[in-house]
């Protein structure tokens, strides 16, 4: 199938095809990159590599973090990073409010499924790490999101207030 992805986790094969995808976000105004783990604010990809290599394991997390999986999702047919998405796997105080894991697609393939797909194989991966469910956040207005997560399981649990926006927190069960 055309559209058919699979989660990778970064490596420096894909250094020029993650820095386009990041140009693509930016090109259309978006400053934030969800479920990148800072993708956005690390100018250097090989830093950015380093650390998100480093925060998969608990002897070498960042104090500041939890322990987190980073992953590309790549298109079968032509190995385009079409998305990324992240799963921690505690959530500490602050992440209490923005949940389990973030995830974005590049703005030229969107409404085509690959959320939904990405989300579904990461409940994959959360179950092989031992997790029984996932916390999300999403912004009230983000209809298209709060789609994916409930095509995904999702059920409303609560709202919260994050920097002057109301947001809700949906868990899946796994």
């Amino acid at each position: 199938m055309k559209n058919d992805i699979v989660l990778i986790r970064p490596t420096l094969k894909q250094k020029e095809e993650a820095l386009c995808y990041r140009k693509e976000h930016f090109q259309h105004g978006e400053r934030t990159i969800y479920g990148s783990e800072l993708f956005d604010k690390t100018e250097s990809y090989e830093e950015w590599l380093s650390a998100v290599t480093k925060n998969t394991d608990p002897k070498t997390v960042n104090e500041n973090w939890v322990v987190t999986d980073t992953f590309f999702a790549i298109r079968k047919s032509d190995d385009k990073i079409i998305g990324i998405i992240d799963l921690r796997h505690t959530l500490n105080e602050f992440l209490k409010d923005l949940g389990n894991c973030g995830y974005s697609v590049r703005p030229s393939e969107r409404k085509k499924g690959y959320a939904t797909q990405m989300l579904h194989q990461l409940l994959q991966v959360a179950k092989e790490a031992g997790m029984n469910a996932l916390h999300i956040s999403v912004e009230k207005e983000n209809t298209a999101s709060i789609k994916v997560i409930q095509k995904n399981g999702g059920v409303y649990e609560r709202s919260f207030r994050f920097e002057n926006e109301t947001a809700d927190i949906y868990k899946i069960e796994i």
